[in-house]
């Protein structure tokens, strides 16, 4: 009987040590790895935009004509933007990459690879880890209709505006990435035609992705990044 309450207590010892030690991975090595991952993305896109920089649209009023748009599909994996959401911190940036498989998401934010690119007519539609790696979108209950949304490619800023902010469906409703995001709840406002969407994902609840947590935005504005940082993040 004795040997059989050691053999017990030194299993149950065994389990609790495991436990903590899954707990701490989750809770601290995917963060620092996702840290790491992240600033090398973004390290990257900078020293290629650097070496290799695409042409800004024109000036306002200039009689040139606009470049041709970028029409070659993102790289799978790659980094394509670099993303800042003032309500969710000042320093608050992360690298967004195409695609949305678990090995991209461990390094940043994701582009679903059938909606638009970035600035263009339709929506530009990306998913991020609420929680693990970095927990990039842990506060995204607390984005506002209003609240800013910026990115750059490098050449150009693009600031968006959420319409709605925490609007929660079912991993199945995929109108809300669609180009122009319809929700499944016929109540639940969406948009009415054509423009230039940006829809953010994340799982809900908090440590569970039963559900998904949806914020829609609108491009309100985008200017060359020769002209300094836009207005919404301030100086």
């Amino acid at each position: 009987m004795r040997l059989v309450v050691r053999t017990f207590s030194e299993l149950c010892l065994t389990v609790g040590t495991l436990i903590v030690l899954f707990v701490v991975y989750v809770l601290y090595w995917t963060g620092v790895q996702a840290e790491s991952a992240s600033a090398g993305q973004i390290d990257t896109l900078q020293r290629a935009w650097a070496d290799a920089p695409l042409a800004p649209p024109p000036a306002p009023g200039s009689s040139s004509p606009p470049p041709a748009p970028e029409t070659r599909p993102y790289a799978p994996g790659k980094g394509i933007a670099v993303m800042y959401v003032p309500r969710l911190g000042k320093d608050w940036k992360w690298p967004v990459l195409e695609g949305t498989g678990p090995g991209v998401l461990k390094k940043g934010l994701g582009h679903y690879a059938a909606t638009a690119r970035l600035g263009a007519t339709g929506n530009f539609a990306v998913a991020g880890h609420r929680r693990t790696y970095g927990d990039p979108f842990k506060d995204f209950p607390r984005l506002r209709p209003g609240d800013a949304v910026v990115l750059t490619d490098g050449t150009t800023w693009f600031t968006y505006r959420i319409d709605r902010g925490s609007y929660r469906t079912l991993p199945t409703d995929v109108g809300v990435v669609a180009p122009v995001p319809k929700p499944l709840r016929k109540n639940a406002a969406g948009y009415d035609g054509p423009g230039r969407y940006l829809t953010l994902t994340t799982c809900e609840p908090e440590w569970g992705s039963s559900h998904r947590l949806i914020v829609w935005a609108h491009l309100d504005a985008t200017q060359p990044v020769t002209d300094g940082r836009p207005q919404a993040l301030g100086s």
